[in-house]
């Protein structure tokens, strides 16, 4: 069955390799001319921003415990612990950080120490490492705990994760939290990729949402109390943006975008990311150790010319791929040493076209499908990963089998 299909996709490739210039030169003269900034930009404020003019005086008098990173800023781009600390008689006590730290220094995976680092700040400590969530020694005397991190909108983005266990120290102790809301940047409205199997839950895959889960962190967390996904429930409060809704793409506010993450620079890159983060799981460089992670793609022994080709012929709705090749090399910060380093990897250029009908995870099964069957005897998986990111075993199941992944993509 297997040799069947990759005879088909040979004989598709042969097939269409006398027109790929000329169909390479429209997809860069479509990708070029395409509309970018969007014409309109809608005024909003986050929920911090809310916050701060509306609600300050619910802060009079408390011990404050804030979850954030370097993404929790104001519309002006002021951290919000300096503002709550410049705020009368409101003693910020603590601060947690998530995965990648405080300042958004640390690479995926890299745990993040604060100790004898000099920063006029209270007391930093890192959800990631040794604890993944408050002890109560931790949260000792403090009266509420404010979480205020800008997720990407994938299941597998931990924020959401420390987002959880943090409500259940609260819940635990009968602290209440207070969700800062933060735009979905690649959409609210967009649900795609499997419901996690609760049989595979880690720190990467926490809840039985979609890979691409929709709403808001502040839905999410809503949505956690009423399922109870968590043991211990808190009493939480959402502070809802102003002047946001869940069709809006983060480039159609007006807020300013800060890299959630090292690998994640840029908007495009985050709506390219929950499809392709499944390449984590398999030996092929997801561009790791390049400047356009996740955008690039490719190993030694791809033919990224053949590769591109029957990725195009799939007509995926607004995605184009262009041969590419590149050098992975450790960048400073990194945790660990990415696939091929120094090594020329041959391989792909994913360009989004159309935002609005690109689906990024359907683009992931495609590729990995293909690259199953076309390498056969390269490729190779890292199954516990890969059955993480999944959510399930099913996709690693397919692969293996030579069955069609296709099948399990929902909605």
């Amino acid at each position: 069955m297997k040799s069947i299909s990759l005879s088909i996709l040979l004989v598709s490739s042969l097939s269409c390799q006398s027109t790929s210039p000329s169909i390479h030169q429209e997809q860069a003269n479509y990708y070029k001319n395409k509309q970018t900034p969007p014409t309109h930009i809608t005024n909003v404020k986050t929920g911090l921003d809310v916050l701060l003019k509306k609600h300050t005086d619910s802060l009079t008098g408390k011990s404050i415990a804030l979850v954030t990173n370097h993404t929790g800023i104001d519309k002006m781009g002021v951290p919000n612990y300096k503002r709550i600390m410049a705020l009368d008689d409101v003693d910020l006590k603590v601060i947690f950080s998530p995965e990648h730290g405080l300042f958004g220094e640390a690479a995926a995976g890299e745990k993040v120490n604060y100790e004898g680092k000099e920063i006029k700040l209270p007391t930093v400590i890192s959800l990631y490492g040794k604890n993944r969530k408050p002890t109560e020694s931790m949260l000792e005397g403090v009266d509420l705990i404010l979480y205020d991190i800008q997720d990407i909108g994938a299941r597998f983005y931990t924020y959401i994760t420390t987002l959880g266990l943090v409500m259940e120290s609260a819940g635990k102790l009968n602290i209440p939290v207070w969700i800062l809301d933060r735009p979905n940047p690649i959409r609210g409205d967009r649900i795609e990729g499997p419901i996690l199997d609760m049989d595979f839950q880690t720190f990467v895959g926490y809840y039985p949402i979609h890979i691409q889960y929709g709403g808001t962190v502040g839905s999410l967390g809503e949505k956690i109390i009423e399922e109870k996904w968590i043991t211990h429930i808190p009493d939480i409060r959402i502070i809802e943006m102003d002047g946001y809704n869940n069709s809006l793409w983060f480039d159609e506010t007006d807020l300013p975008w800060v890299k959630p993450s090292p690998n994640i620079p840029d908007l495009e890159t985050a709506i390219i990311y929950p499809g392709m983060c499944l390449l984590e799981g398999t030996n092929v460089s997801e561009g790791r150790g390049t400047q356009h992670p996740f955008k690039w793609f490719g190993a030694p022994w791809i033919n990224g010319h053949n590769l591109s080709q029957m990725l195009n012929n799939l007509n995926l709705p607004g995605v184009v791929f262009i041969p590419h090749s590149f050098t992975p090399k450790t960048i400073e910060g990194m945790a660990w040493k990415p696939k091929f380093e120094n090594q020329v990897c041959q391989g792909i250029e994913i360009q989004v076209i159309d935002r609005n009908k690109y689906k990024s995870v359907l683009v992931g099964v495609h590729l990995l499908n293909i690259l199953n069957q076309l390498y056969p005897d390269n490729m190779s998986y890292k199954e516990k990963h890969l059955n993480r990111l999944w959510g399930s075993d099913l996709l690693l199941k397919s692969l293996k089998n030579g069955q069609n992944p296709l099948e399990l993509i929902h909605p």
